[in-house]
């Protein structure tokens, strides 16, 4: 018996999302919004608050700095139910934040990474990690870390637990094809439709999960505002979005997964856990804020239920 349903390794930052700004300012220029908001950020994070308010048992794995934001980002994940035990105090480093302005036309965002730049997978304690029946790995920077993150995973595997991946933006650039060997190691894949088309060069959504699929017997893509695709063992599935009114999309992707991976660790099926994960997606984006919008399991299954009259609960394949 695994003392966490999931542990999450990834960054956490707090995120200040700048409300009502029609531009960015130019050198010398002041710009008055409507508000400013503070919400704990960072894709790693908002997933595990999100998993959290579904109420699973999860573990966070991470790197904060001795500051007021890592205090605020510890007390909010223990409001939340989440163990902080794993997380790691940088001595060198200040946690990370990020602003984004939401113009009308697309958001901006200035960065500093802080602490999440120290986070490396060859300095986990992979017993610990491994106290988790299901680890959610992020971070992937292509061959940049490749090897480490390999290594990781096939470690992981080996203790027992089942793996999901978030690959993420290749900030490099290279998209390397290693990608699809770290495939292998993982039961679940997950990213968003350009990232897919980069890897495989298609420009076609099942041509690519096909080619996934060769990799990974259960790979998800995630299409934004006309909802998410996956395939599992050979069979296809796809789920339109729901129709919301999007003020943040902030933390979407993250909370999809959040959604996805409930509905997979609850033992539903892939079409079902499609539900489940453009839910969150959906909720999340109607408020400021990467999970703010989120409510618990019960209003998740409401609101679906009000898309769906036909919506059946499932729970580990029963109906």
């Amino acid at each position: 018996m695994r003392k966490f349903d999931a542990v999450v390794i990834g960054d956490a930052n707090i995120d200040l999302a700048v409300v009502g700004g029609s531009e960015v300012p130019l050198p010398g220029q002041e710009v008055y919004v409507d508000d400013v908001t503070m919400n704990v950020g960072g894709g790693a994070a908002i997933f595990t608050l999100a998993l959290a308010k579904l109420g699973l048992r999860v573990a966070f794995n991470g790197i904060l700095g001795d500051d007021l934001y890592g205090r605020h980002i510890r007390e909010q994940f223990s409001q939340s139910g989440i163990d902080t035990r794993q997380i790691r105090t940088s001595t060198t480093q200040r946690t990370g934040i990020s602003i984004a302005f939401n113009p009308e036309t697309d958001r901006s965002f200035i960065t500093y990474a802080g602490t999440n730049k120290e986070l490396r997978m060859e300095d986990l304690n992979l017993e610990q990690v491994s106290a988790g029946r299901h680890v959610h790995m992020t971070g992937y920077r292509g061959r940049s870390n490749h090897e480490p993150f390999m290594a990781a995973a096939k470690k992981l595997k080996a203790e027992g637990v089942t793996l999901s991946c978030d690959v993420g933006w290749d900030e490099s650039g290279e998209w390397d094809k290693s990608i699809f060997e770290l495939m292998r190691q993982f039961d679940i894949f997950l990213m968003n439709e350009t990232e897919a088309f980069h890897y495989t060069g298609f420009e076609a959504v099942e041509d690519s999960l096909r080619l996934f699929s060769q990799y990974c017997g259960h790979a998800v893509i995630k299409l934004g505002s006309r909802g998410a695709a996956a395939m599992q063992d050979g069979t296809s599935f796809r789920r339109p979005a729901y129709p919301v009114r999007a003020v943040d999309t902030t933390g979407a992707g993250d909370c999809f997964n959040a959604g996805y991976l409930f509905g997979y660790l609850s033992g539903m099926d892939a079409e079902t856990s499609l539900k489940y994960g453009n839910a969150c997606g959906a909720l999340s984006v109607e408020a400021y804020g990467g999970s703010t919008g989120l409510p618990d399991l019960a209003g998740l299954e409401q609101f679906i239920r009000k898309h769906e009259p036909a919506f059946a609960e499932k729970r580990g394949g029963l109906a």
